[in-house]
């Protein structure tokens, strides 16, 4: 709930910043904090740990408003309410880029979050039973990454040619004729308690403490690494390159390891 009221308290400030256009602080005071939005798991646990550990003696001051959904960071950072946001992938920001426009720079990938096929009725993705019921992702980047998981398990095979845009409609075989039920990310989580499995995001898995996946995507030349992305103004802001410099240092990589157990979140290589 309360993230929940953080999104709705933001929706409403982006429509006055849509009207004003008077963007944030830092983007006018280089002393200010930089704003940045972050899904709570891990993102905003990583910058948190970033802001308590590393910021400071960088020089940099950070401020985190935590998003419970995929659209309104984009949103946000578009109408100026934030200077940057940490949550999610490349192939998912050209998705958004082209549906929705908006003035975007990818700065550093940070950290991959692999994604997991997770069943509270099997221990392996070879007793999921024909006719079976699996939930996956709705949004289109991160459905076709899931649909390439369980592609790579034998559960389906795509039509030749599919690939970043593949939808449940690129589904060329079925053996097991298993139904594929499109959700928002973060409802995936409680569908693994009726489904036969569901394809969670790592962020929403950790959250909801689903912590042993039946099958996991493959981490090795993984192009969905979640980074840092910023405005065409603020990627010229010696803050920014900091923030992103701190994010990929040594230090953060060993939180991350330490902190997830190296599988469900892994530092961007």
């Amino acid at each position: 709930m309360r993230f929940r009221l953080v999104a709705a308290v933001a929706a409403a400030a982006l429509s006055l910043a849509g009207c004003s256009g008077g963007g944030t602080e830092a983007a006018h005071d280089p002393h200010a904090p930089l704003k940045i939005g972050v899904s709570p798991t891990p993102h905003g646990e990583i910058l948190q740990y970033v802001e308590d550990n590393l910021a400071k003696q960088a020089g940099i001051d950070l401020e985190l408003e935590k998003f419970d959904d995929y659209n309104r960071p984009n949103e946000a950072l578009a109408h100026g309410e934030l200077d940057a946001n940490y949550f999610q992938h490349q192939p998912y920001l050209q998705k958004y880029q082209a549906e929705r426009g908006g003035d975007f720079v990818w700065v550093e990938p940070v950290h991959l979050e692999p994604l997991g096929i997770h069943s509270k009725k099997y221990r392996s993705v070879q007793e999921i039973p024909a006719g079976g019921r699996i939930t996956l992702p709705n949004d289109p980047s991160n459905q076709a990454r899931a649909l390439k998981l369980l592609e790579s398990q034998g559960l389906i095979k795509l039509k030749p040619g599919a690939g970043e845009n593949a939808t449940v409609r690129d589904v060329a075989e079925n053996p097991k004729n298993i139904k594929l039920e499109t959700l928002a990310a973060d409802q995936l989580p409680r569908s693994v308690d009726d489904a036969d499995a569901a394809v969670v995001n790592g962020n929403y898995a950790i959250k909801a403490g689903l912590t042993k996946p039946i099958a996991v995507e493959n981490a090795q030349g993984n192009p969905y690494a979640n980074g840092l992305v910023t405005t065409p103004k603020m990627a010229k802001d010696p803050r920014i390159a900091k923030l992103a410099e701190l994010l990929r240092s040594p230090q953060v990589k060993n939180f991350i390891n330490a902190k997830y157990g190296g599988v469900a979140v892994i530092p961007a290589s």
